[in-house]
């Protein structure tokens, strides 16, 4: 073989290996993931990686990328016109995704927080601490405020007040208040009863002012009020990058629980919600927030009751059985890895 003839062929190979090289580099590309959220901290969907060295595969072998909605009727749409990867929905809203917008290829994947569980903080109910209500019979003929007419928040306490003879409409109205001014409109009596929810409910002149009338255990018990979902073509099409995803959630999970990290935890929600710190210390992350499966799972069987309320209410036209809308695999091959 000659100098020219070898040289040549080490040029070729040289190149071949290049552009296979270059190959593999343009199928490794991460796989965008187009995320949604509504409320932090319920949802870490936009401080999942705050913390550096966590996330393991995180700009690897998938990126994310938030979306703030205001709702999760929002979310249902980016998710049906394509826009959106993973929603965060709940109860109140898997029903109206599957039955009124047709999201029949909609999976349960992951948990974000349930409300109501024994042991555990929430949202809660009040009244001013001075008011003659002081049964949930007491509340007929009064002005409720809710955070979104038809939500989950506002299910659970039209679902109270049904245990107790009381009928939207008929005995009581509801209006719409943000959460930020419930402690404003209750205040100013422009509403008798308000949802006292996180991180809200921790204000001293609300706090200091308010009585709990009922819990979200008592009126419903365990619910399911945020989890992750996504459609199967996203899921078929992503497997790999949504397993490692999800084992970086549940790391992540993990990290903003654990009691050692709870001063820095709390840093990094107060930083985003641009709060004092103080705001959230004693609770955050503890026994008096909400629960949030350590490994995230979702309570299918806490769905499906939920959703039956939802029914009962008028919300949603029919009963769903969440476990025919949920892929768990994903997850659980996920907290495999960590094991």
């Amino acid at each position: 073989m000659t100098l020219r003839r070898s040289v040549t062929r080490v040029v070729a190979a040289t190149a071949i290996g290049c552009a296979l090289s270059l190959g593999g580099a343009v199928r490794a590309e991460p796989v965008k993931i187009r995320m949604g959220w509504v409320a932090t901290p319920a949802s870490l969907v936009p401080i999942l990686f705050a913390k550096e060295g966590v996330a393991r595969h995180n700009g690897t072998t998938y990126t994310v990328e938030p979306f703030y909605f205001k709702g999760s009727p929002l979310q249902i749409t980016a998710l049906q016109s394509g826009d959106l990867d993973i929603a965060g929905l709940g109860f109140s809203s898997i029903g109206l995704a599957v039955q009124n917008a047709g999201l029949s290829d909609l999976r349960i994947i992951a948990d974000e927080i349930q409300n109501g569980v024994p042991g555990y903080g929430g949202t809660e109910f009040a009244v001013l601490k001075d008011s003659p209500i002081k049964t949930v019979e007491d509340l007929k003929g009064k002005v409720l405020a809710t955070n979104g007419i038809g939500g989950g928040l506002d299910t659970i306490v039209k679902a109270m007040l049904l245990k107790h003879g009381l009928v939207d409409k008929r005995d009581y109205s509801v209006i719409e208040i943000a959460f930020p001014s419930m402690r404003a409109v209750m205040m100013e009596h422009k509403a008798d009863l308000v949802d006292f929810a996180l991180p809200w409910s921790q204000e001293p002149e609300f706090k200091n002012n308010a009585r709990i009338l009922f819990t979200t255990n008592e009126a419903m018990g365990n619910v399911a009020l945020s989890f992750w979902v996504a459609r199967t073509g996203f899921l078929e099409k992503n497997r790999a990058a949504m397993v490692d995803l999800l084992e970086d959630y549940i790391r992540i999970i993990h990290w903003y629980t654990d009691p050692a990290n709870h001063d820095e935890a709390v840093t990094i929600v107060a930083n985003f919600l641009k709060l004092k710190p103080d705001m959230l210390q004693a609770w955050l992350f503890t026994k008096q927030d909400n629960y949030r499966d350590p490994n995230g799972m979702p309570d299918l069987d806490a769905i499906t009751r939920n959703v039956h309320v939802s029914k009962e209410l008028g919300f949603v036209k029919a009963d769903l059985d969440a476990r025919q809308y949920a892929d768990l695999s994903l997850i659980q091959e996920a907290g495999q890895r960590l094991k």
